[in-house]
């Protein structure tokens, strides 16, 4: 015997269903690295392998990419990550006298 007979599968199905709601994907952001007249090659490196925990090639590339067009996309990440991110890079770039900006833009 069923401790709970189930008369209307309609409504078991909406249980079901609201249970099992879809949850989306968060919003991602990538964090950008732009260029400037004053901040070495040598530090942008850096700052990507420190904060992006990026490969010495991968640095290397992404450095040439803001040499060479401006700006480079360091990573891409949920919002409160970028965020931090780029906080940080730009925290780490001032203490350390150059003017290298990050931003974050929606992907």
């Amino acid at each position: 015997m069923d401790d709970f007979p189930l008369h209307d599968h309609v409504t078991l199905k909406k249980i079901i269903s609201a249970n099992h709601a879809r949850v989306s994907q968060p919003q991602k952001y990538k964090v950008i690295l732009l260029n400037d007249d004053y901040t070495s090659m040598e530090f942008v490196i850096w700052v990507l392998k420190r904060f992006f925990n990026l490969s010495e090639a991968k640095a290397i590339e992404v450095m040439y990419q803001v040499h060479t067009k401006g700006k480079g996309v360091a990573g891409i990440y949920t919002r409160d990550i970028a965020e931090t991110k780029s906080t940080q890079v730009n925290h780490y770039a001032r203490e350390h006298d150059y003017p290298l900006l990050c931003t974050i833009q929606p992907v």
